[in-house]
């Protein structure tokens, strides 16, 4: 059974994990090791998803099979001011990726943008990701392309999405 439930501090350890297990995977043929290091860092260590959850008004659903924990998307209301819900992270586990967990997350942040009169979804994906695919069939659309430098020379090259709700 699946069940979608909202992440709080105490689900720290359970997003360190799935990200330790899925970042590797799905960032090898993309990223540098290196890279990949930096970022998980970055992004990964106890500091930054509690100041993420705590400071930055990023909140977390955490998808589950049979009570085990598969993946997690993170999202933030009123992006920047704007009446735009953004998808920082989403991440499944390969092998549970193509049943409709991703689907399922959208649209549990869909209907949480709509409730504070968010009409629009916005994520950044890497241009080489295979998840821009996904995506596009869910009904994203490219609307442009962003560089950010994230440090030690490091680069995101990423497009932006967007899908009207």
């Amino acid at each position: 059974m699946i069940k979608i439930v909202e992440a709080n501090p105490n689900h720290i350890p359970i997003i360190q994990a799935l990200a330790t297990e899925i970042w590797p995977i799905t960032f090898d043929k993309i990223l540098s090791q290196d890279q990949i290091s930096y970022m998980m860092e970055m992004m990964y260590s106890d500091k930054a998803l509690t100041d993420q959850m705590t400071s930055h008004g990023h909140r977390f659903l955490l998808a589950q099979e049979d009570d085990c924990p598969v993946g997690y998307l993170s999202f933030e209301i009123n992006y920047k001011s704007d009446r735009k819900t953004k998808i920082h992270k989403i991440y499944l586990l390969p092998k549970t990726q193509g049943r409709g967990l991703g689907k399922k997350l959208f649209n549990q942040v869909k209907q949480i943008a709509l409730q504070h009169d968010n009409h629009t979804l916005s994520l950044n994906v890497n241009r080489d990701n295979t998840a821009v695919h996904f995506y596009k069939k869910i009904g994203f659309e490219i609307v442009g392309e962003q560089d950010i430098a994230i440090g030690d020379g490091f680069l995101m090259e990423d497009f932006i999405m967007e899908q009207p709700i």
